[in-house]
């Protein structure tokens, strides 16, 4: 599995990725700055981070989505490519309409920083194939605008198609009908507020975060 993870100025989480999926048996992941305008020969799947790119300046995610490097991850996703979005790579990938909708400032108007609980919504894609449908997990959060929104005809679609990833349990920041993750139509692209990266280990406090990346190895090993 060969594993390209985008940093960008403000990016914090871009380490903690590539040693998720170092710990699950992939090739040291490749190390792309925003500003590069190819992908490595050969990437399976693209991931991009969490953290606060470019200040969050505009809106989160906005400049991000027009990087260098954006190019390359869009025609990655068109040819059926594999791309993760975490946090503020969630925000990324909504503004660079690789995903449906938006994430807004939090309803409570208060930055969120704890574990919560979700469930997982389906177990059909290579992101979530580790866990059971309707099993619970926990997994932190950390983030200012992580309220996703989406119009009713995206929300229907999204419903409709089973494309929803993850809901919360208890909603942290307002989403709509809950939704903690949500995926592109061919579910190769996933687009969720949590981290799983930083429940990996038991030093973490948890662990359920791990059978994403082992799900993935395992998918694109037999790929």
């Amino acid at each position: 599995m060969r594993v390209a993870v985008v940093t960008y100025p403000g990016s914090n989480c871009d380490r903690d990725l590539a040693v998720a999926f170092e710990r699950v048996g992939a090739a040291a992941p490749a190390r792309v700055w925003h500003k590069d305008a190819a992908l490595p020969a050969g990437t399976d799947l693209v991931a991009l981070p969490g953290g606060f790119s470019f200040g969050d300046h505009l809106r989160c995610g906005a400049i991000a989505a027009r990087a260098p490097i954006a190019a390359a991850i869009a025609a990655h996703a068109a040819r059926g490519g594999y791309v993760l979005g975490i946090c503020n790579g969630f925000q990324v990938l909504c503004e660079m309409g690789l995903l449906p909708g938006a994430l807004m400032r939090n309803a409570g108007l208060r930055f969120v920083c704890r574990p919560v609980a979700l469930r997982v919504e389906t177990a059909e894609s290579a992101f979530t194939a580790g866990y059971a449908a309707g099993q619970e997990v926990v997994l932190p959060v950390a983030h200012h605008d992580g309220n996703y929104r989406a119009d009713p005809e995206a929300l229907a679609r999204l419903e409709g198609e089973g494309r929803v990833a993850f809901r919360y349990r208890d909603n942290p920041n307002g989403s709509v009908a809950d939704i903690a993750g949500i995926f592109s139509e061919n579910r190769r692209v996933l687009g969720m507020m949590p981290h799983p990266e930083r429940a990996c280990e038991a030093a973490h406090g948890a662990t359920d975060g791990a059978a994403m990346f082992r799900a993935l190895a395992g998918a694109l090993a037999a790929a």
